[in-house]
């Protein structure tokens, strides 16, 4: 079994302040207890996401639970499901531009995208690939 050891929230905060280091989860892990000095920072971090397999509710409700809306019986159109990875390439319009980000799929073919930099709306699916 491997020691333990366990540190005040002060000391991690001083090590952090003294260190130059940015308050961030990762970098609290990196501060924690006694610590003479960090060589060397990481300086991007892999986040792993998982999004759900669809949902046995077919309807929405409003605040009083009665039905509000009735959801598609399926959930991938035209080879795309929401929360897939797309890119898509837009030549001309309000929405021209390249857009990389989490698409949200609806049964006519025009697509949200959310991106780093907001939610584009409406764009057709004909201009999106999908990566992963």
């Amino acid at each position: 079994m491997l020691p333990t050891h366990t540190a005040p929230g002060g000391r991690t905060k001083w090590n952090r302040t003294r260190n130059g280091l940015p308050k961030a989860h990762t970098l609290d892990a990196l501060a924690v207890g006694k610590l003479d000095s960090i060589t060397e920072t990481v300086t991007t971090v892999l986040t792993a996401g998982c999004s759900g397999r669809g949902t046995h509710a077919r309807t929405r409700a409003d605040k009083h639970g009665f039905p509000r809306l009735r959801l598609p019986r399926q959930k991938q159109f035209f080879g795309y499901q929401t929360g897939d990875l797309a890119h898509a390439i837009v030549p001309t319009g309000k929405k021209a531009g390249t857009h990389t980000g989490c698409v949200a799929v609806r049964a006519t073919d025009s697509f949200n995208i959310r991106t780093a930099h907001g939610t584009v709306q409406g764009i057709n699916r004909k201009y999106f690939r999908l990566l992963q």
